[in-house]
């Protein structure tokens, strides 16, 4: 069997009840986005977007696919909690983050494992990190470290300066100190080119994160399953699981590799991330974008449906929220999407389901593959 899982990366829902402890009253990514691009989606509206509580899109009256909203219960709306909270593991405490930089013990430790000093060690814009302390890194050689409202330690070099794999060097010496009370949740390389105010090579990013617990993933792969990662999935779950990686640049290689990916022979799932929405124009705070983003993908969705075969499923998903006209620019607390689509099946309200987890009891139960975690199946509403 064949399933597709796609995570359309912040494109939250609405606020979640406990939006408030998180400084998110308010946010809904979905529906300001749409306010403020003025973007048309008429095939996400046709598969049952509009459906969801509280989004405002016109919509068909019946609907061709399952749609829902999902409930986080992890603490936290980060990538990592998101993400593994789709695959059965639910955090009750969220990842530590550091609002004031390092402390000088983890600094300390780094300087003397990489072998050179370092700069800034404050939250930061990345784009804007570059822009203040990029020259300095280009006369020094010292790398930039920085960090967000999110539980990362970010290292920013230059190619011209620092070759590609002595950044990815230093992320993993980082990635060895933080644990324990210093855990973060990823170690990130950031490296950029060209001149002032230099340019992100994105398509080098990489990201070393913790090792979660047993997922879904896990089993999948125990059982015999394909268990295919698209995007920065398999670095989310620091490559546990899986059976095969496929590295993509933006959203639209993203579908692109995914498309390809679907036409070929596997037995179980591919799993994509679409970084874009949450990357380039969330923490940007640009909605423009973001409803073109979601445009792009809008357009290739028919694509997508094409592939899946009769007795597959396709389930369309995102991690939390990142409205882009809210104030800052870190995440925010809200609703996950949840649309599904099988051939000839036709609407299927799936209601708020009280967990990400779901999502990952789904996939196992379509799989014939046994999982005792988290999360409760709603596979027997789509058979």
């Amino acid at each position: 069997m064949k399933i597709t899982v796609i995570v359309l990366d912040s494109v939250g829902m609405g606020e979640l009840p406990d939006a408030a402890k998180f400084g998110d009253v308010g946010s809904h990514t979905i529906n300001h986005t749409l306010e403020q691009s003025k973007v048309e989606l008429p095939n996400l509206a046709k598969l049952g977007l509009g459906k969801i509580p509280t989004v405002n899109l016109e919509s068909p009256d019946q609907a061709e696919g399952g749609y829902g909203r999902l409930k986080e219960v992890s603490a936290g709306k980060d990538t990592s909690t998101g993400h593994w909270e789709f695959m059965g593991v639910q955090l009750e405490h969220p990842f530590r983050t550091f609002s004031d930089g390092f402390p000088q013990e983890v600094m300390d430790r780094f300087e003397e494992a990489i072998g050179t000093k370092w700069l800034c060690n404050l939250p930061y814009s990345g784009t804007e990190v570059i822009k203040d302390y990029g020259e300095e890194h280009i006369k020094t050689g010292y790398p930039i470290v920085y960090t967000s409202a999110d539980s990362v330690f970010q290292i920013a070099t230059h190619l011209d300066v620092t070759p590609i794999e002595t950044l990815y060097d230093y992320c993993q010496k980082a990635r060895d100190i933080l644990q324990g009370e210093y855990a973060v949740a990823r170690v990130i390389a950031r490296p950029f080119k060209g001149a002032f105010p230099f340019e992100r090579a994105g398509e080098l990013r990489k990201d070393f994160s913790l090792t979660p617990p047993r997922t879904v993933l896990n089993a999948l792969h125990e059982a015999g399953k394909d268990v295919v990662g698209i995007g920065k999935i398999p670095d989310i779950y620091d490559h546990q699981g899986f059976t095969e990686e496929i590295h993509t640049d933006n959203n639209l290689d993203g579908i692109q590799k995914t498309l390809k990916r679907m036409q070929e022979d596997f037995n179980g799932l591919v799993f994509t991330n679409l970084v874009d929405f949450d990357a380039k124009f969330g923490h940007r705070r640009d909605p423009q974008g973001y409803g073109n983003a979601l445009k792009e993908f809008d357009d290739h969705l028919p694509e997508i449906l094409a592939q899946v075969p009769e007795d597959g499923l396709l389930v369309l998903i995102s991690d939390h929220g990142n409205d882009p006209t809210a104030p800052g620019t870190d995440h925010t607390r809200e609703y996950g999407m949840l649309l599904t689509y099988r051939p000839g099946k036709g609407a299927v309200d799936l209601g708020e389901r009280a967990t990400f987890s779901d999502v990952g009891a789904t996939v196992a139960e379509a799989l014939g593959v046994q999982w005792e975690g988290p999360g409760e199946s709603f596979w027997s509403a789509l058979k």
